[in-house]
């Protein structure tokens, strides 16, 4: 992740990390969130800030797992929200894995709408989509 990360190289000093955020159930289950901590690890390799801060999620969604693509749109539609960012930021995003992009997509029309000058993706692994 940070090779990939590393060749983003307008974002080398001066964008941001921002994990994927979990929803409040979801992190009292599991007790933490892997976005997170892979955002927070890729940070130090990197050398960008990892702002948790600047993408919240709105609302409880189901699991996307048994979903087709379709579903998961749907069920992500409208669940960011973001929060203040500087003006044109350039952000990462960070998510554990990559199935048919509905979460990163929703995610980043949040930032893109809050004033975000580019989102670009990075997931630790990327799994076959199920056919359906």
């Amino acid at each position: 992740m940070a090779r990939v990360v590393s060749r983003l190289e307008p974002l080398l000093h001066e964008g941001f990390l921002v994990p994927i955020p979990l929803a409040r159930k979801r992190i009292r289950s599991r007790g933490y969130n892997q976005a997170e901590r892979l955002a927070e690890a890729l940070a130090v390799r990197t050398r960008l800030t990892c702002r948790s801060d600047f993408l919240a999620r709105e609302r409880e969604t189901p699991t996307q797992t048994a979903l087709p693509p379709e579903a998961r749109r749907a069920n992500v539609s409208g669940a960011f929200r973001a929060g203040a960012l500087p003006a044109r930021a350039r952000v990462v995003l960070v998510d554990d894995v990559f199935t048919t992009g509905a979460t990163l997509s929703e995610a980043a029309a949040a930032l893109l709408e809050a004033g975000a000058g580019t989102v670009e993706a990075v997931t630790f692994a990327r799994a076959r989509p199920p056919v359906w």
